[in-house]
């Protein structure tokens, strides 16, 4: 199985996700300095883009489920970030709009992205960045292609190898 922290592992799916989660533990640790938690850079990242997004085009934008959204919200309400208010169009749907706060904490998370690409790419030549950046294209395409065609499929038909 992948998901294992074996170190002597190196087999290219065990590196991968040694990769993924050394990063997200660094990512996480930089972040919880200036006050952001696991899920809320996405989140930001969205309404930095287009203010005022429904709880739903969050959580679809996100392909979180609407729960966890709404927890991940609530929390960063609190701390400020961000404020949600009833549509007066239609008062069954919530919108969510940045305060300054919020507003004021994305050059600090850009700096904070940088700075860990910086450290997670030092010793890297130009070319094998290219190379690398390549590769990731790769990857996560091929994990889209299947992702896109899973979702076509039935539950049954993806237990069975997509046979009905």
């Amino acid at each position: 199985m992948v998901c294992k922290d074996n170190k002597d592992d190196t087999s290219l799916g065990s590196l991968l996700w040694q990769v993924i989660r050394e990063h997200f533990i660094r990512h996480h640790h930089l972040l919880s300095k200036i006050g952001i938690y696991k899920g809320q850079p996405q989140i930001l990242e969205l309404l930095w883009e287009k203010d005022g997004l429904t709880q739903k085009d969050i959580a679809e934008s996100l392909k979180l489920r609407p729960s966890t959204v709404t927890v991940t919200l609530g929390r960063m309400e609190k701390a400020g970030l961000l404020r949600r208010e009833t549509d007066p169009r239609d008062m069954r749907v919530s919108r969510v709009y940045l305060t300054e706060k919020g507003r004021g904490l994305k050059k600090g998370i850009e700096e904070i992205d940088k700075m860990l690409e910086d450290e997670c790419f030092a010793g890297f030549t130009f070319e094998e960045k290219i190379l690398l950046r390549r590769f990731f294209i790769q990857i996560r395409d091929n994990l889209r292609e299947v992702n896109r065609k899973e979702e076509n499929l039935s539950s049954v038909e993806i237990i069975t190898g997509g046979k009905k």
